[in-house]
């Protein structure tokens, strides 16, 4: 999982189901009384709004991170995690105009008002419900949560970039990339030579093309070269990854594993 493929709509996301869970231990209803239940005295009322609202969230915001979509019962997870918490916020909205419903008659005459355990609970699941329904459609919404970091100076072409979230380890001076470094050698002999490693595969642009390394600002869809339209790897934000290629408006891309595919989106690429 990587928490840097979070939304700023999976932020408020976050925000209402914690607003949520409190408003579960505030009292339902406002009564003359000492004995004032809360969502927790009500089965019913906790399952459908509370836990049915975290619950929606939570799985909004794991399916955002992971890096393949997750299916459920033929849904995917974020699809499930929205139905959940319209659910939550129609529940309650109907809660508050009709708080008591079947108890009404074991309060007696006494006099009840809405409490603020269901005003909170029903603000919660309408901003819930809002940011889960909006993430996709708002471009404010749509943006990073947290901010790449700042990469280092680029280095010359086909090598790693030293340090910054995403890079491979740095490599020790004089020694190519990807050798294995060297066992002790005996007191007063030679240092053997650093075995020499193949180069990383990358093809050589044809132009004035220079490979460089970038970011995305939102999760990408990483396609394969041979055009197919399922694609073989989804590039997180906060990941450092090389353009080995120019192809139109679509860059070559190369995964930190040595996966290349073609990213068709380069819309707001933060460039290394």
């Amino acid at each position: 999982m990587n928490i840097r493929s979070l939304t700023r709509g999976d932020g408020v996301v976050i925000g209402a189901a914690v607003l949520l869970l409190i408003a579960s231990f505030l009292g339902t209803y406002d009564t003359s009384g000492d004995d004032i239940p809360n969502a927790w005295d009500n089965l019913g009322l906790l399952m459908s709004v509370y836990v049915g609202g975290i619950i929606g969230a939570a799985l909004i915001v794991v399916a955002r991170a992971l890096p393949q979509p997750r299916k459920v019962i033929g849904l995917d997870l974020g699809q499930l995690g929205v139905a959940l918490t319209i659910f939550a916020a129609w529940t309650s909205l109907w809660t508050i105009f009709d708080p008591l419903g079947a108890f009404s008659d074991s309060f007696g005459s006494a006099e009840i008002d809405t409490g603020m355990g269901l005003i909170l609970g029903l603000l919660a699941a309408l901003i819930l419900a809002g940011a889960a329904i909006a993430t996709p459609l708002v471009p404010a919404l749509t943006a990073a949560l947290l901010p790449a970091p700042k990469p280092a100076a680029p280095g010359p072409y086909g090598g790693q970039p030293q340090g910054g979230y995403g890079y491979p380890g740095a490599q020790q001076p004089g020694q190519p990339y990807g050798a294995q470094p060297q066992q002790g050698q005996p007191f007063g002999g030679q240092p053997s030579q650093p075995q020499q490693a193949p180069a990383p595969q990358v093809q050589q642009p044809a132009g004035d093309f220079s490979p460089f390394w970038f970011a995305v600002p939102v999760p990408r869809p990483l396609y394969a070269e041979d055009g197919s339209p399922t694609p073989i790897a989804e590039l997180a934000p906060g990941t450092w990854y090389l353009a080995v290629e120019q192809r139109g408006p679509s860059l070559v891309a190369q995964t930190q594993d040595g996966r290349r595919g073609v990213l068709q989106d380069t819309s707001g690429i933060q460039r290394g």
